[in-house]
């Protein structure tokens, strides 16, 4: 059985050997980001850049949502002069980084993240399930870029790169600029999600199938191949690509692992990973 590792503001952790499962736990505000949630996630997924023994990460959320995005009750509570839209240039610059932190971190940390994805999946939800490396779905999940809906800029911590990526400009333009909701099965036939299940219920046994096939292959290869994909999405040449490609593999090459996975492949079994 997993046991319960720590638990941060407004999510829990779970391990489960080499996986790591993060729950976002605000049932009670659909799992929406407060300032206190938004800064440990951030802090957690920094954290993972040194973390050796975690290989996948999961993340889901509690209840009847994934995630509704950035709690604006929270925000309506703060003092007046730290509130969105009635602080200084500066002051505002500085909520803004701390609401957008979190996904810079998730596409950095080496470790792929499955996103699980229910209920709503909005505004800065929607851009914590894009910056997942996976989204696996059930049918019940309704996505949108909700930022435009409350006079903002529909164009969001990092949602304006990353979904052009995944559904192509003519898409992604009507998502940012309308706040229009997207349902699984739309989302899924775009190429948005990877994996779409009926209920709610059984993505979690359709994420602990992912990240199982993700923990038979070797540690460093996983790691590597996260990051050449991260560089290959923005890189300036196939060339500039193949070299990143032939230094990774050179780098595999040189591990016990390697000549382990190998080994595995001929015997027809399992492989025993040794390297971090």
């Amino acid at each position: 059985m997993p046991s319960v590792s720590r638990t941060y503001a407004g999510f829990q952790l779970e391990r489960s050997g080499a996986l790591e499962i993060l729950t976002l736990d605000r049932p009670d505000r659909l799992n929406a980001i407060d300032p206190a949630m938004a800064l440990d996630l951030t802090r957690y997924f920094r954290e993972k850049r040194d973390d050796d023994q975690v290989r996948v990460i999961v993340m889901r959320g509690a209840g009847r949502a994934f995630c509704a995005g950035v709690d604006l009750k929270a925000s309506s509570e703060a003092a007046p002069d730290q509130r969105f839209g009635n602080a200084g240039v500066r002051a505002e610059l500085s909520i803004q980084s701390a609401n957008r932190e979190f996904i810079l971190e998730m596409r950095r940390c080496p470790q792929p993240i499955i996103a699980q994805l229910h209920g709503a999946v909005c505004g800065a939800g929607f851009a914590l399930a894009l910056a997942a490396d996976i989204r696996i779905a059930a049918s019940s999940a309704q996505m949108n870029c909700a930022f435009v809906n409350v006079g903002l800029g529909g164009c969001d911590i990092g949602v304006s790169y990353l979904l052009p990526r995944l559904v192509g400009v003519s898409v992604a333009s009507l998502l940012i600029l309308t706040g229009e909701f997207i349902d699984a099965e739309r989302a899924y036939a775009l190429g948005l999600l990877s994996r779409l299940v009926e209920d709610a219920d059984g993505l979690d046994e359709a994420g602990r199938t992912m990240a199982d096939c993700l923990l038979k292959v070797a540690p460093i290869a996983l790691r590597l191949s996260k990051e050449a994909l991260r560089h290959a999405v923005d890189a300036t040449s196939i060339e500039a690509v193949i070299a990143m490609e032939d230094r990774n593999q050179v780098l595999c090459a040189r591990t016990e692992d390697f000549h382990e996975a190998m080994a595995a492949f001929f015997d027809r079994r399992p492989a025993i990973w040794r390297d971090a």
